[in-house]
Formats: structure tokens, C-alpha cells, sequence
């Protein structure tokens, strides 16, 4: 390691093994202190600021760890690259321990010679039998973007005497990569000259692991201290559970032929306190048909909330069963005429059969599906269906369309298209397709059929409608038929 001199210091003789004992003994009781607290925590709790606290509690430990490697790296002599015959030395570190975790390395200036350590070629997976790098090799090292931060670090240690305190990311031959500190100085000849140059390289990918986690959860915290106390209480309690668990982008079925990209998106109203009864759904059957809904409830607040949470549960219960969506419809309509608290709303209810490309769904009193082709754009002739919850016994027509790679589904709720956009003509004629040419979203037709993803269609309709004056809640389903 370095030599008897160097850039402004005299070396001093590593610290006599007592002390030194004593400090490692203090760090590992502290860190078993520590460890017993973090196992007390509720690691179950998922709530933000929980989780922040185990995110510290790792960092901690990680620290902990790299103090206690320190300690012992002061009474073990440096390890040189040993043969391989030697290399199965029961004495030495481990791959995991806390040695393994830093390596040594010295330049000889004057005879070009290198000198690391094994745990130096273990850190960086390098093979021992192979020479260490010189000074001017060492920068291939580095990540590329890391490269010029290295050459700058050793530049500035051999030309101007600097000490070396910086950290870089090394890409190791088998295509991972590591985060290394890499402390070290010049050793001067008695001309006052650098004749070698010794470092001290240690990995912290784990330790900057855990401060990126701290980090994350720390940020997650405070977003969720700003909502609590920005957003209204209703919408904090209830808004989860209108939005399903998934957010997109998404592609089903996972196997097999005509698998649906999808993404969709709730759009808040703009005024109104209270979160209001839109929805969407995707849902992955046996066999690999898809139940798609989209819909919505009269009604605001967690009364609504409750109604939307049974009818996707009625939805997906009998769609699990293998009934047809004009079916599904039916009996949703008498669930919720015949409650103790009947409701009304609109809906589309669709099975996806991959096998055969086709889209069979019905509707009731929902704006129809558009389909976005080669550019062009229409929406979908609606099969009859009344409002859901206006009467009972009421029956739900099927349509079935074909569809082609390439094609694009919009779904959406009302609330998507502000009223004063809308054409002037009344609910079921609309809904049913007419007039056509004044629908807003038909303008969208080059876009939705040149977008490559779901997701890029979605970010189409949010930049045209995304950050309209709404009255309502909208929700929007984009699905496209991969090849």
C-alpha cells in the first residue's frame, strides 16, 4: 500500500490492535442494536412514512457495515493478488463478507509496475491471473459516462499532488455494474517528485442502494403529508378504490396470439370536492378472453363508490362464469334496480376473443366504442340497451366486430367530451352514432391511428382533453391490437 512517504505526511504505522479492537467491538454491538430494532418494525406496514423508517434503518446498517470494515481493514494487512494454487485459502474473505468489499492498489511510477490487492480483482471481476492495469488503462474501467470523472481524478492526483476522494460506476466483464469509492495520494521521491500512487477502492453499490431507498420512500412521505392536507377527505379515502390496480401501459393476454396493448386514465372534474362514480376495467379470463368495462353511476361520495366497487364485482363474477356481455348487463341492471338503494348509470361491457380478433360487446346507454383505422375514425353502431337501473327485466343486444393489427379502441365515459363541445343532437342518437362528423374526438383519427402504444394514444387524448374545464369525471380505455 503506500509507501514510507507521502504527498505531505510522513506514513504512520497503522494503530496498535487494542484500540482498534475496541472500536470494532463498539460498531458491531451498535450495529446488532440496531439491527434488533429494525426487526421489531412492523415490516407488513406499507404506510409511507413506515417505510421510510426501514429504508433508514438498512442505511444505517449499511453504513454500520462500512464503518466496521474500516476498523478491521486497520489490522489486516493488505492481500496480494495471490496464484490461483493459493487462492483457496480458508482464511480468506469471503465473496459476501465486509473485506471482500475493499481492495488496495499501488503504481510504481518509475518502473511502470502494478501492484492490487485480491479483493481490488474480486470487486472489480477481473481475473487475477491477468495484470493489473496501468494508470492509463485505468480509466476503461468506468461506466463511459464515468470516464472523464476518473482521468480528471488521477490527473489531478499525479500532476498537482491532490489527494483522490470521488466515486464511479466500474462495468465489470460480465455486464454489471458497481459503484466504487476510490480514495487515495501521491507518494513523492526525495526530489519532491510523484514516483507511485496508492488508492484505497471500495464497493458502495449496496449503501447507495439504500440512500436511493431512503431517498424514495423520504420523497414518497412528503407527497403523501401534501395530499393528505391538500386533497379533500373523501377523495383521500375513496379514490383508490374506484382506480383499479393497475395503471398501465398493459398487454393482454400474456400468451398467444391478438394480445390488446392498453392503458387508460382517470381525469378528475375540475370542480366538485367529491370523487364521482366513473370506472374502467380489464380483467384477464380463463381460456385468454378479456372482459373489458367502462361506465358510469349517478352520484358522488362514498355512497357511489360503494355502488361502482359491486357492479365491477357482479361484472367480473359472471364474466368469470362465461357469460356474454349482453347478459352481464342484464343481470347489472337488476342488481341495481332492485337494491335498497337503486342507482343509475350507463355502461359497455366487452369479451375480447383473441383466437378469432373479434370485439362482441353491448351497451347501455354508454357512448359506443370508436375505432380508429388507417387513419380514419368511427364510432361503433350501438346494439339496443337502455340506462342501467331505469327498469326491470331489461334486455342488452350484442354486436360483434372484427378487428386488425393496428387498430385502435377508445373507450370513455361522458365526462370526457366538456358538454359545450358536444354536438347538439340528444343521448341515444348520439350514443348510437349520429351525427358522426361533429364528434371532437373523431378529429383525433390521424393521430390514435399512427400512435405505436396504447400508452402514446392515451398521452393524445390527454393533451387535447387532459386540462379541459370538466363538470365531470371522465375515464378513457385505449386498447390496440397487436400483430
Amino acid at each position: 500500500m503506500p509507501s514510507p512517504r507521502s504527498a505531505d505526511r510522513p506514513a504512520a504505522p497503522p494503530p496498535g490492535g487494542g484500540p482498534v479492537d475496541a472500536l470494532i467491538s463498539q460498531t458491531r454491538r451498535l450495529k446488532g442494536e440496531v439491527d434488533a430494532v429494525r426487526r421489531d418494525a412492523q415490516r407488513d406496514d406499507c404506510r409511507p412514512r413506515q417505510r421510510w423508517q426501514r429504508a433508514l434503518y438498512d442505511l444505517a446498517l449499511r453504513q454500520l457495515d462500512a464503518l466496521d470494515t474500516h476498523f478491521a481493514q486497520l489490522r489486516e494487512e493488505p492481500r496480494s493478488a495471490a496464484p490461483p494454487a493459493l487462492r483457496a485459502d480458508p482464511a480468506a474473505p469471503g465473496p459476501g463478507s465486509l473485506l471482500s468489499r475493499v481492495g488496495s492498489a499501488e503504481w510504481d511510477l518509475l518502473t511502470d509496475e502494478a501492484n492490487w490487492s485480491a479483493e481490488l480483482y474480486a470487486i472489480l471481476g477481473r481475473d487475477p491471473a491477468v495484470p493489473p492495469l496501468t494508470l492509463d488503462e485505468l480509466p476503461a474501467l468506468a461506466h463511459p459516462e464515468d470516464r472523464p470523472r476518473l482521468t480528471a481524478l488521477v490527473t489531478d492526483c499525479l500532476v498537482d499532488a491532490q489527494r483522490i476522494d470521488g466515486e464511479f460506476r466500474v462495468l465489470r466483464p460480465d455486464g454489471t455494474v458497481r459503484t466504487v469509492h476510490m480514495m487515495g495520494e501521491p507518494v513523492l521521491g526525495p526530489d519532491g517528485g510523484t514516483v507511485s500512487m496508492w488508492a484505497v477502492l471500495r464497493d458502495v453499490s449496496a449503501l447507495r442502494r439504500s440512500q436511493a431507498a431512503v431517498s424514495e420512500t423520504r420523497d414518497s412521505l412528503r407527497r403523501h403529508r401534501r395530499h393528505e392536507h391538500s386533497a379533500p377527505p373523501d377523495r383521500v379515502e375513496i379514490g383508490p378504490a374506484v382506480l383499479p390496480a393497475w395503471r398501465g401501459p398493459l398487454r393482454l393476454p400474456r400468451q398467444g396470439a391478438g394480445t390488446l396493448d392498453l392503458a387508460a386514465r382517470c381525469l378528475p372534474a375540475s370542480t366538485g370536492p367529491l370523487i364521482g362514480g366513473d370506472w374502467y376495467d380489464v380483467l384477464e379470463l380463463p381460456g385468454g378472453e378479456l372482459l373489458l368495462s367502462v361506465g358510469e353511476l349517478t352520484g358522488r361520495g362514498l355512497a357511489v363508490t360503494t355502488d361502482v366497487s359491486m357492479a365491477l364485482g357482479a361484472l367480473r363474477g359472471t364474466a368469470l362464469a362465461g357469460t356474454g356481455p349482453g347478459q352481464m348487463l342484464s343481470w347489472l341492471n337488476r342488481l341495481l334496480d332492485g337494491g335498497a338503494r337503486p342507482a343509475l348509470g350507463s355502461a359497455v361491457c366487452c369479451r375480447w376473443r383473441p383466437a378469432r380478433r373479434t370485439l362482441v360487446w353491448a351497451g347501455a346507454g354508454h357512448p359506443a366504442p370508436l375505432l380508429f383505422r388507417d387513419g380514419t375514425g368511427r364510432r361503433l353502431s350501438a346494439p339496443r340497451g337502455v340506462l342501467l337501473g331505469t327498469t326491470s327485466g331489461a334486455e342488452y343486444e350484442e354486436s360483434e366486430v372484427a378487428l386488425a393489427p393496428g387498430d385502435v379502441l377508445l373507450f370513455h365515459t361522458d365526462g370526457l367530451v366538456p358538454a359545450r363541445w358536444r354536438s347538439s343532437g340528444s343521448g341515444e342518437a348520439e350514443h348510437r352514432g349520429a351525427p358522426q362528423a361533429a364528434d371532437p374526438l373523431l378529429g383525433l383519427a390521424p393521430r390514435l391511428a399512427a400512435a405505436r402504444s396504447a400508452r402514446d394514444g392515451l398521452r393524445t387524448v390527454e393533451e387535447e382533453f387532459g386540462e379541459t374545464e370538466r363538470e365531470d369525471d371522465a375515464c378513457v380505455l385505449i386498447a390496440r391490437v397487436e400483430s
